[in-house]
């Protein structure tokens, strides 16, 4: 199981809006026969892909599946179906699906055909992995890592904006690591006007793992010429705005191939956190990474909607004139904090790395 584990994770960022889901079929005689994963779009299903390379040899044999093998006809059809077809004997499940066309159905429909079924191997982990793609569903929200930045005091620049650059070359490449593992990279108008970001994995070699850029921009005063528009036609990118703005603004954002989407206010007069979560989850979006200012930190932060933190340490100290990672969103006493677990600490050359999770945790346990 934890080698279906590893190998749905090849799918984060890539397969929205189905699961990641990994799978490894071992034949008879208990040697691997299959392997695979949620393919890009979301098609094939890891089941499919395992089942075409074990061939004949998964007769008899035993599949691990990372999450409940669908059994509703969409685009292609139910992995439950294929696995009997496939004439497996046993099928280890690491959690349900909570999608109510799935839901139980599947481990149903392998049962009924007389395989045996085991349930909850490796469940924690699965569930922590597909947390956003169970959050989409029974939430109508994705998950949301907020991915920070900062001095050891917390500030993401200097009084006069400078950012570039606090932290090193190591965190900046793990920095794209994430945006490689998330469907949707998530900044605020004034960030782009400030630093003109591109948002797309640079990695060599996974250039092709960037994600969706998603814009706040409460009067689409983007600027046209930002790097963001001028790739539109080549990297999907998307401005969450009010509705009501001026018509040719918006045509001009659609000329250059970027989608325009009208979202509600929020109290300030600016996108509702809320909102625009809920419409990335209507669109699919499962993991949204999100990399803006101490505007957009804070609306997050305010909603409620933070369930990771990837903190990014550098080894200095700006001082009190230096900008916050997160503006005021509200706090009058320690009871109102946004709280979070520590689960991970990793050196990053001269900086750190330091993963933090919502109190509860962000998985269904």
């Amino acid at each position: 199981m934890m080698s279906a584990l590893a190998l749905a994770r090849r799918g984060l960022g890539r397969v929205w809006p189905n699961p990641a889901v990994g799978c490894v079929l071992v034949d008879a005689q208990g040697a691997v026969a299959g392997r695979g994963w949620t393919q890009p779009g979301g098609r094939p299903h890891g089941e499919t892909e395992a089942l075409g390379r074990a061939g004949d040899a998964a007769r008899h044999g035993t599949a691990y599946v990372s999450l409940e093998p669908c059994a509703h006809h969409g685009e292609t059809p139910p992995c439950t179906d294929a696995l009997i077809a496939a004439g497996i004997a046993r099928a280890v499940i690491a959690t349900e699906d909570p999608d109510p066309r799935v839901s139980g159905a599947g481990i149903a429909r392998l049962e009924k055909a007389g395989i045996e079924v085991r349930v909850g191997v490796g469940r924690r982990d699965a569930e922590r992995l597909n947390a956003g793609f169970m959050k989409r569903v029974t939430e109508g929200r994705p998950l949301v890592t907020l991915k920070c930045a900062t001095t050891l005091d917390g500030r993401i620049a200097t009084h006069t904006g400078e950012s570039r650059w606090i932290t090193g070359e190591v965190a900046r490449s793990w920095g794209h690591g994430l945006r490689a593992s998330h469907d949707a990279v998530l900044t605020g108008a004034a960030t782009v006007r400030a630093d003109d970001p591109e948002l797309t994995c640079r990695l060599q070699g996974m250039e092709s793992f960037s994600p969706l850029r998603v814009v706040l921009d409460s009067r689409l005063t983007t600027p046209l010429t930002a790097k963001l528009v001028v790739t539109a036609h080549d990297r999907p990118t998307w401005i969450m705005t009010l509705a009501g703005g001026e018509r040719g603004r918006k045509q001009a954002f659609l000329d250059c191939g970027v989608e325009v989407i009208e979202v509600d206010a929020d109290d300030g007069g600016r996108p509702d956190a809320g909102a625009v979560l809920g419409v990335l989850a209507q669109r699919g979006v499962t993991r949204v990474l999100a990399e803006g200012g101490g505007q957009v930190a804070a609306a997050l932060l305010r909603a409620g909607a933070v369930d990771r933190i990837a903190w990014f340490r550098a080894p200095g100290i700006i001082g009190g004139d230096g900008v916050p990672v997160a503006e005021a969103f509200g706090v009058d006493g320690l009871g109102q904090m946004a709280a979070f677990e520590r689960r991970h600490s990793f050196s990053a050359g001269r900086d750190c790395l330091e993963i933090y999770e919502r109190q509860g945790g962000v998985g269904r346990h």
